[in-house]
């Protein structure tokens, strides 16, 4: 049993310095930390009746020791926490955040899409918390390359205005040879629309007039997605 589990209510300074999440990270590294500690150096404070370990136990627990659950708490959501203000909220959106991009930087710099998991990672971080429809599509080469990712239109809650020769003419300029659409559900709801489907079925019968391939249509809703592909839609 760790040592500070004997010590409920005394504050972190008062804790064994080794038991200190900042002070274990800086001796030990992130690895010797749980995700508490490592959600405490955030929180840097807890409240009058707890450290700010055991608020982030607490947070923990109330998403199912879940990580991604708690990733996708809004703002208010966070503040309705007792102990979250709205900097601490701030403060631990802004993690999450960056480690979106960390991972959408990922698959940019591997130049390669070779998986829904690879798109998903592409594209998280510009889909999951948009309010609005959005319509991109990921341009790549004859290798799966990585080429472009482009918004193409925006729109409402629940439809986008696409402009399919916009996509070809961009998919000719880069001499690209394969693409992959991909658009967000603010409604949480993954499954494709009839318009989903027309559209699709739109975009793949243009881009095959020019040797393009559509190689699949991803939907996304914070860390979810929808594959046409694996659905056999495509």
């Amino acid at each position: 049993m760790c040592a500070n589990s004997y010590l409920p209510n005394l504050s972190i300074p008062e804790w064994s310095v080794s038991d200190r999440p900042r002070e274990k990270y800086l001796t030990h590294g992130a690895d010797h930390l749980g995700d508490a500690e490592l959600l405490a150096i955030l929180l840097r404070t807890g409240t009058s009746q707890e450290s700010a370990v055991d608020l982030a136990k607490r947070i923990l627990a109330a998403n199912g020791n879940s990580l991604n659950r708690l990733s996708e708490m809004s703002v208010e959501e966070l503040t309705r926490i007792k102990g979250i203000g709205k900097v601490k909220a701030v403060t631990l959106q802004a993690a999450f955040e960056l480690g979106r991009r960390r991972r959408a930087a990922l698959v940019e710099e591997k130049k390669k899409i070779g998986s829904v998991d690879d798109v998903i990672e592409l594209m998280q971080s510009r889909l999951a918390d948009a309010q609005q429809e959005q319509f991109w599509t990921i341009f790549l080469n004859n290798a799966s390359s990585l080429l472009l990712t482009q918004c193409i239109g925006t729109g409402n809650l629940t439809k986008t205005i696409v402009d399919v020769r916009k996509i070809i003419q961009k998919a000719l300029d880069l001499g690209a040879t394969g693409l992959i659409l991909c658009h967000n559900h603010p409604s949480g709801n993954l499954k494709p629309s009839r318009e989903d489907l027309e559209l699709t079925l739109t975009i793949r019968k243009a881009a095959q007039l020019f040797n393009l391939e559509v190689k699949d249509h991803v939907i996304i809703h914070k860390s979810n997605g929808y594959s046409f592909l694996e659905e056999g839609l495509l």
